[in-house]
């Protein structure tokens, strides 16, 4: 069986009829992953990079599909695609945005379905203490993991950036700390475990974020930045694909150059990164 040179990481917010930032249609994510169960690729789970990434075989087209907050259009409209084609994919949730209530409905089973505001609609809701109308519910949670088309990690509790809220160094991190252990705490308790991945808010970090990530037990470190995962890529340094909303081949095109350290290391030198 030929093995993975490099690992993909896919990237995704929102998946709505309601265009906007960080938004693919319901149609394009049936593309991406029609395109994915068409053409052999296999969806992966974070505890299969992190083996990747000690030294661990994958099979050659492996993909980690990765979504970040947990808005409610990921069971709406994500999580029907995914069971569709068989795919499974992780969600990086805040946890302190996250409330209780019944399994709203989504797409296909033939009920009405729940509003899902585009991006900013979804920030504004959030700001003014809506969250349980644009953010899944424990249970929606709960019903995705149990059907396995998701997987939960931390995202952090409150998506707060302390470097920007803070007034010292210290203050920076003592809140963090205490974000990251609420946020491990959360798990734990609403889904009995918690792991070791931790997906930055907005992609930012420092040393500072490094040194308290590592101490709250987060080894594993997803970023906003446009790298290659190969075998000596740092845990700490995850690089994932921003996806777009086009059904041309551009979805095709990017996870062939994402696999492959040579073309992939060629087109990041020629983007200047």
């Amino acid at each position: 069986m030929k093995q993975a040179k490099a690992i993909p990481v896919l990237m995704y917010h929102h998946v709505s009829p309601s265009p906007g930032l960080v938004t693919v249609s319901p149609q394009t994510f049936e593309h991406n992953m029609r395109w994915l169960a068409e053409n052999g690729w296999t969806t992966i789970r974070c505890d299969d990079l992190a083996g990747f990434l000690a030294g661990r075989p994958l099979p050659d087209k492996s993909v980690l599909v990765t979504f970040d907050d947990g808005y409610l259009d990921n069971w709406v409209y994500a999580h029907p695609v995914l069971q569709r084609y068989g795919q499974q994919a992780t969600l990086f949730t805040i946890t302190g945005w996250i409330g209780d209530g019944a399994v709203r409905p989504h797409d296909g089973c033939g009920q009405p379905l729940p509003a899902t505001p585009d991006h900013n609609g979804c920030k504004q809701a959030v700001a003014d203490g809506r969250h349980d109308a644009v953010m899944m519910r424990w249970s929606e949670i709960e019903a995705a993991r149990a059907a396995g088309t998701f997987e939960f990690h931390s995202h952090t509790h409150s998506h707060a950036r302390w470097d920007k809220l803070c007034a010292s160094r210290e203050d920076k991190r003592e809140r963090l700390a205490a974000d990251l252990a609420q946020s491990r705490a959360t798990l734990q308790a609403r889904l009995g475990s918690v792991n070791d991945h931790l997906c930055w808010p907005q992609g930012y970090f420092d040393d500072d974020y490094l040194a308290v990530a590592d101490a709250a037990g987060f080894r594993h470190l997803y970023t906003v930045d446009k790298t290659l995962n190969t075998r000596t890529t740092s845990p700490r340094h995850i690089g994932r694909i921003v996806t777009k909303d086009r059904r041309d081949s551009w979805f095709g095109r990017r996870l062939g150059l994402y696999r492959s350290p040579l073309l992939g290391r060629a087109y990041l030198a020629l983007r200047g990164k």
